[in-house]
């Protein structure tokens, strides 16, 4: 009987099996290595190399339960999100490259002052804020979050990113101070009966279901937001992809002008924003 344990290419092909994405199997595989910053080039480059009987079990173990469902990023530990590298964990929403159109957006409105004053609410990881504060160093960035398991996640982040991001435990605007050039946000905003939430049981289900319509912490938002930003500030806000009218008819309501939504890598309209109006 053959005992030899497989090359790389041969692990790979084993996770794809299983139902694994390449580029998951890929991740994992270096993670299993623990060569995370080598990169899938790497994988290439050894792709006749055996695994030990050790490496091949844990990797193996690590499919069975990306298998399962359970993200790569609580899996590894890490997840990169606009070019910085988070530390990740069940505590906290595996961050989605779709909220990156979230971040173009608002370095967009706060782009022609010196600094801006933004806050994130729901902050989790501390994605959105973190790549703000990268991207804007003079911006004043207050992150937000009702769950100190998550706030602990994200401060981490800061911590060892050197970004200067304020911190606050609260449910949404609730006792936040002053006001901001920009409020952002990625809310929970899954309908709470939602079927697709029977594949996201890993991740905390407070950062996922908002209500019957999946908009309960959408309006609170919006209509918190007109007192805590400054005239002609922006509120942007990520969403379902079939939710861009109703959050926009919700921005209108409320008094926003400039209402607008932009398309996330898919081409769905992910993100709805509005402009404070400027007093006259």
């Amino acid at each position: 009987m053959n005992t030899t344990t497989p090359t790389l290419a041969q692990a790979l092909i084993q996770a794809r099996t299983l139902g694994l994405e390449r580029i998951d199997a890929q991740m994992l595989l270096l993670h299993a290595l623990a060569r995370s910053d080598a990169g899938r080039a790497w994988l290439l480059a050894h792709d006749t190399d055996a695994l030990t009987p050790a490496v091949h079990e844990a990797f193996m173990a690590l499919c069975r339960r990306r298998a399962a469902g359970e993200p790569v990023a609580y899996l590894t530990g890490r997840k990169e999100f606009y070019g910085l590298q988070l530390a990740i964990d069940a505590r906290v929403l595996d961050p989605r490259p779709d909220t990156e159109t979230l971040v173009d957006w608002a370095l967009e409105v706060i782009a022609p002052l010196p600094a801006p004053s933004v806050v994130d609410l729901g902050t989790g990881s501390g994605a959105i804020a973190l790549a703000l504060q990268h991207q804007r160093p003079t911006a004043q960035v207050l992150a937000v979050d009702a769950s100190a398991d998550a706030l602990a996640v994200a401060q981490a982040n800061a911590q060892r990113l050197a970004l200067p991001v304020r911190f606050a435990l609260g449910h949404w605007l609730d006792g936040v101070e002053g006001q901001f050039d920009a409020i952002v946000s990625n809310p929970p905003y899954i309908a709470a009966a939602d079927p697709h939430l029977t594949a996201l049981t890993h991740e905390p289900l407070q950062a996922l279901a908002s209500g019957a319509d999946g908009l309960d912490d959408i309006r609170t938002i919006v209509a918190q937001a007109p007192a805590h930003l400054q005239p002609g500030g922006w509120l942007l806000l990520e969403h379902g992809h079939d939710q861009a009218e109703a959050v926009s008819a919700l921005l209108r309501v409320q008094g926003f002008a400039q209402v607008q939504s932009r398309n996330d890598l898919a081409d769905i309209a992910r993100c709805t924003g509005g402009q404070w109006p400027t007093v006259k």
